[in-house]
């Protein structure tokens, strides 16, 4: 098959939660939303069952491997069968399906790694369940990385709305950020983000504005010695390896409409300060795309939101955004290899 034929590959998530559902509209909608073909890694009865129970007519074919989606995404949903049969209750996750949604997942990224499909979306997880059926990573993202085999961590970036932002730290409260703040933290994340953005977004110079953490960026050590200590040495190391970098940038003027055309990433200190204004700018199509691993593998900003799950009503913006995002990077990836 041709390198650049290869489809994208999209795991079943938690199976209560929207992602079937999901799964089944940005298929309806392939043609007017020019998604590439993909195939989802699911349990086809399930699908079907919620189709039915949807109103939907909406063919599902079952594929031996991903090299039948080619041939089956024009007229029906191609999906390789998990091993396990899933039922998929909405609203109610079951810890005794736990084993098929990480299967979903290990098989996307065997299968991409094997060069069988060119790109991983992931449907949202539900880690609580996975927990309670002994998952032993914090997320989605630290078991990829596991999967990869990948000595180090990879970096989180979320797309939308025409800016992209990289948090330094991610979940984890807001009183232990200033603790968690390191120089190689942020000199880590900045380097996975220049790196990406050379090779799969195809910025020859990607600029980057590392963010301060206080009002003010501190107002010389006024409002907190961060930027002194930690920040503005970090920023400095950037610059000094030949990295397009300026800061530290006080938060509240970092995102107006002018300040965004000057750079191509905004490396922020935690979560709120790089989430808010994108999804202030783009609360519907923002996409996460992780950095540093060895494929491309990106996602829907959203969760499993299993309150609306089964009521056809969830917005399948961020999933069709999320495959088209996964097609292009792949893509560059190819042609800069």
């Amino acid at each position: 098959m041709n390198t650049h034929s290869l489809p994208v590959a999209l795991t079943m998530g938690e199976p209560a939660g929207i992602g079937g559902e999901l799964t089944l509209m940005v298929w309806r909608r392939r043609v007017d939303a020019g998604l590439p073909v993909f195939f989802v890694i699911d349990w086809p009865q399930r699908l079907a069952a919620l189709a039915r129970r949807l109103g939907w007519d909406l063919p599902i074919e079952a594929i031996a491997d991903p090299e039948q989606a080619q041939g089956v995404f024009d007229h029906a949903l191609p999906v390789l069968p998990t091993t396990d049969a899933v039922a998929g209750v909405a609203g109610k996750p079951d810890p005794g399906q736990g084993r098929a949604v990480l299967e979903s997942i290990d098989r996307a990224v065997i299968l991409t790694r094997q060069g069988r499909a060119a790109a991983i979306v992931t449907n949202p997880i539900q880690k609580s369940v996975l927990y309670d059926a002994g998952f032993g990573f914090p997320g989605h993202t630290e078991y990829l990385a596991h999967l990869a085999g990948i000595a180090t961590e990879p970096v989180m970036m979320l797309e939308g709305g025409g800016v992209r932002v990289v948090p330094v730290t991610i979940h984890i409260a807001l009183k232990d950020v200033a603790g968690a703040l390191t120089q190689s933290a942020i000199i880590h994340c900045s380097r996975v983000a220049a790196a990406a953005l050379r090779r799969d977004f195809g910025i020859a110079r990607p600029r980057l504005t590392i963010a301060a953490l206080n009002p003010h960026a501190g107002e010389q050590g006024a409002f907190g010695r961060e930027e002194i200590d930690i920040i503005a040495p970090a920023v400095k190391a950037l610059q000094d390896e030949g990295i397009d970098a300026v800061g530290p940038a006080p938060a509240d003027t970092l995102f107006h409409q002018q300040a965004r055309s000057g750079f191509d990433a905004a490396i922020c200190m935690y979560h709120d300060q790089a989430l808010i204004p994108l999804k202030t700018l783009d609360f519907d199509t923002g996409v996460n795309i992780t950095l540093g691993l060895p494929f491309v593998r990106t996602s829907p900003d959203h969760g499993t939101a299993l309150s609306l799950a089964g009521t056809g009503r969830a917005n399948p913006a961020s999933l069709i955004q999320a495959l088209r995002s996964a097609a292009q990077l792949a893509a560059r990836r190819r042609a800069a290899a």
